[in-house]
């Protein structure tokens, strides 16, 4: 294990994890499909978060790094994800990785200003728990940055079949609708600041590179959400006293 992986950045014993988690023999295949039938679905959704990179201050952090794809595309610089296997790929792609959950406190309170959970938020245990602890994290201006497929959408439709088969990916997905991720969102402090909308071709027809739209639209297969940290929020206080 590569000791830049797993310390934590505040006092306490190392975090190492023993058991063994689905996207460590998967990762590979994962990885491999950037590379493979998902390079031009990569970089329209690449295209849409770029979109809103302007407004974002920093530090920047991504829960769920992977393998380290978007990071490296976007200048993420760190990242945490529960798979180690995953972690090395996004060393070598330069990112500072750390063996974590989302709903983990393993950072001190306010240490970043913007959190990303890319087509992260349908594969964690508890999203509410997820957002409440990025919550915690950022900075009082800080911001939340989310790229979801949508549970109404073509491709949420299309992604949920295939859990529904047991797929090897996606069997361990949970899609939420675009209601149901503000609902989160406030819930855990937040305050809708910009959503981008891309990927309008249908799954299996995408065959070029399209430029992402303003606004949420059901029939866009990526949505990318920036949300504000809420000064003052009840819910949000109390997330951060538990």
């Amino acid at each position: 294990m590569k000791k830049n992986l797993s310390p934590r950045p505040q006092p306490g014993p190392e975090l190492v994890r023993h058991e063994a988690l689905p996207f460590d023999t998967l990762a590979s295949a994962y990885d491999d499909w950037f590379e493979e039938q998902g390079k031009l679905i990569f970089a329209i959704e690449v295209k849409a978060l770029q979109e809103v990179l302007p407004l974002l201050p920093k530090p920047w952090l991504e829960v769920g790094v992977g393998s380290g794809r978007f990071a490296q595309a976007l200048g993420v610089e760190t990242g945490i994800d529960p798979s180690i296997k995953l972690l090395e790929m996004a060393s070598s792609r330069g990112v500072t990785g750390f063996i974590a959950r989302g709903e983990e406190r393993f950072f001190k309170e306010g240490t970043f200003a913007t959190v990303f959970l890319i087509v992260t938020l349908c594969f964690v245990d508890s999203p509410l728990a997820v957002l409440q602890e990025a919550y915690r994290i950022l900075k009082p201006r800080g911001k939340i940055v989310l790229g979801l497929v949508l549970r109404e959408s073509p491709w949420g439709q299309f992604y949920q079949a295939k859990k529904q088969q047991g797929h090897r990916f996606y069997k361990h997905a949970n899609f939420y609708s675009y209601q149901e991720v503000v609902g989160l969102l406030e819930h855990a402090g937040f305050a809708i600041d910009k959503v981008v909308s891309t990927l309008f071709q249908n799954p299996g027809e995408a065959g070029k590179m399209e430029s992402p739209q303003r606004g949420f639209s059901s029939d866009a297969g990526f949505t990318v959400i920036v949300a504000n940290k809420t000064p003052g929020s009840r819910r949000a206080n109390w997330a951060e006293r538990a």
